[in-house]
């Protein structure tokens, strides 16, 4: 009697994609069901732009060429509300420990990185989504609606809220109370915003501040946003490399294409150091 050879399929990588499509659609229904979160998330980005912009425009007109520094802060105003967001998409984390379905996610019959790559991806959506919203005023303070510059923001944003929604994982996924976390993510937002060259230009600081905002991984996107919004404005080189001069590394100029590379890398990092702390959690 002969035996035939049944050949066994495995489907783990099918769970895996299966539960990261979950985890995902889950933080997407989670962010459309908190209307006053996508509300109150707004507040922040339009006084920037509406109130900060048009005080401080007021001050500089006769530096920049008649150029309203609400246009010079927009790119630096839209990564902070995309970063804010992703940022705090990761307190969720918290929450799924204390209500208990943290517990149930990690005993579901997929890999912890399937987890952890669904609630990155839903993060990065929502942030962007969110991100879309400050995009829509692009024509409010003077920048126009060009189709190229448009797809161009849109990724730069998926990748930046990717990269700090993992960031944030990593230091969620170990805090076991909801304030703790609140606080960790304030202590660490902040010194990213203001350290980026978000609402300040980056020429002429001085050279320990010069040296912090090179550190910085939110720099490497508002640069590149800067530039490519500056792309599509009327206005002098000399007064570009004064508002965005570039960046260095020992005297190297740093492409821009170079800079998006720094961020993508820094994102996986980060999410392979969330996958390790997930394999560690109860």
């Amino acid at each position: 009697m002969s035996v035939v050879p049944v050949a066994v399929v495995d489907d783990s990588r099918s769970h895996d994609l299966r539960g990261v499509k979950v985890v995902w659609q889950r933080e997407l229904i989670r962010f459309g069901q908190d209307r006053m979160r996508i509300v109150t998330s707004l507040v922040q980005p339009v006084l920037y732009l509406f109130v900060l912009g048009a005080g401080l425009s007021s001050l500089t007109k006769g530096g920049m060429e008649g150029l309203s520094y609400r246009k010079i802060i927009f790119p630096g105003v839209l990564a902070m509300s995309t970063m804010f967001t992703a940022m705090f998409s990761s307190v969720s984390i918290v929450w799924d420990r204390e209500f208990g379905f943290l517990r149930e996610m990690l005993v579901a019959p997929v890999r912890r990185g399937a987890l952890v790559t669904g609630k990155a991806l839903g993060g990065a959506t929502t942030a962007t989504i969110q991100g879309c919203i400050v995009l829509a005023m692009a024509g409010a303070v003077g920048i126009p609606y060009n189709p190229v510059l448009i797809v161009v923001l849109l990724g730069e944003m998926l990748l930046l809220s990717f990269t700090m929604t993992a960031v944030g994982m990593v230091m969620a996924v170990r805090v076991k109370q909801i304030q703790s976390v609140m606080g960790l993510m304030q202590m660490i937002t902040l010194p990213l915003l203001f350290l980026s060259g978000a609402l300040f230009p980056l020429g002429g600081l001085p050279t320990w501040l010069q040296v912090a905002t090179r550190l910085n991984p939110l720099t490497y996107v508002v640069n590149p946003m800067r530039h490519i919004v500056f792309d599509h404005l009327n206005m002098s080189a000399e007064l570009r490399n004064k508002i965005t001069p570039p960046i260095t590394w020992w005297g190297w100029h740093v492409p821009v294409g170079l800079q998006v590379l720094v961020v993508a890398v820094m994102g996986l990092v980060a999410l392979a150091i969330a996958t390790q702390q997930f394999n560690k959690a109860e």
